[in-house]
């Protein structure tokens, strides 16, 4: 499977299609939120992100009546107004896959776990921002947005949200808000990484190239996962440019690696157990890919988490 490099959107069809979802999910009385770089566009410059690659939006299971089957019978429907769309279940949320005129659209529908919930990649929110949801005009028309916004999104980007970023740039910043150490989900294992195998605590691997295609040894590793409570461990690579892991379940993970002066944060990568992945930078696109990792092991899946 090749990687892929994110694209911006074409910023009139997403207008159209954000307001094509408005109207479906009020149609429904679904109550949704802008979310993400959607809704940091929306508040700090009153239009989409000029590099935003899809649509985010957001609702909470379990406020105003949102249910499991309600969110299964909202994905119909949009699937009748011509949409692929297609329903994702995790620990964490359950996301809806939407696509039309190729554009990306991920309506995420987070599930409360001990009074938050768990915007990607794994940071914590507060489920009382979204009880409340307040009103902003965007694009010509009325949406909503956590309440107050300001607080949400210093928790989702930091405290210089305000400071726009160029493409790429939020990277390392996001990265930064997550957890480090063992999670408290339901997970039955937690996630770790080392440069030192161990057989019974390691199931899988990654081994590093640089950009002479030789192993790198001694660069350090960041992995994470975003669909599951685990928090992140790093280790650094051997002398062969190995990092060993033990990982939780199949789910999708950040992989963060350090060649030298430039480091690339992978946020879309999906690990199974068990396997062996091998990472290779690609000169001309140092950031902004997905499914990047190859994995070695003759059963990689394309990319479903997001």
């Amino acid at each position: 499977m090749e990687s892929t490099v994110f694209e911006p959107m074409d910023m009139t069809t997403a207008e159209t299609l954000l307001k094509e979802a408005k109207q479906i999910l009020d149609q429904l009385g679904l109550p949704f939120f802008l979310r993400h770089g959607t809704c940091l566009g929306a508040v700090r410059d009153g239009a989409f992100i000029e590099w935003d690659d899809d649509l985010d939006i957001g609702s909470v299971i379990g406020l105003n009546g949102l249910t499991e089957e309600i969110v299964h019978q909202a994905a119909v429907e949009f699937q009748n107004h011509g949409y692929s769309a297609e329903v994702i279940d995790s620990e964490l949320h359950m996301s809806v896959d939407l696509k039309k005129a190729d554009t990306q659209m991920d309506w995420t529908c987070y599930r409360i776990i001990d009074g938050s919930i768990y915007q990607w990649p794994v940071i914590e929110i507060p489920a009382r921002l979204h009880e409340n949801l307040k009103p902003i005009e965007f694009l010509g028309e009325t949406f909503h947005v956590p309440n107050p916004p300001e607080e949400y999104l210093t928790l989702k980007y930091g405290p210089d949200w305000m400071t726009p970023k160029q493409a790429g740039g939020f990277e390392q910043e996001v990265l930064d808000l997550m957890a480090e150490g063992a999670g408290s989900g339901e997970t039955s294992e937690i996630l770790r990484l080392s440069g030192v195998h161990d057989a019974e605590n390691h199931t899988g691997s990654l081994k590093v190239i640089g950009f002479d295609g030789e192993a790198v040894s001694d660069t350090e590793i960041t992995l994470a996962a975003t669909s599951v409570l685990t928090g992140l461990d790093k280790a650094r690579t051997n002398a062969e440019g190995y990092v060993y892991f033990s990982l939780p379940e199949e789910a999708c993970y950040v992989v963060a690696v350090e060649l030298g002066d430039q480091k690339e944060i992978l946020f879309l990568e999906e690990l199974e157990p068990g396997a062996e992945y091998l990472y290779r930078p690609d000169p001309e696109h140092l950031s902004g890919r997905a499914n990047a990792l190859v994995n070695q092991s003759g059963n990689s899946k394309p990319n479903r988490f997001h």
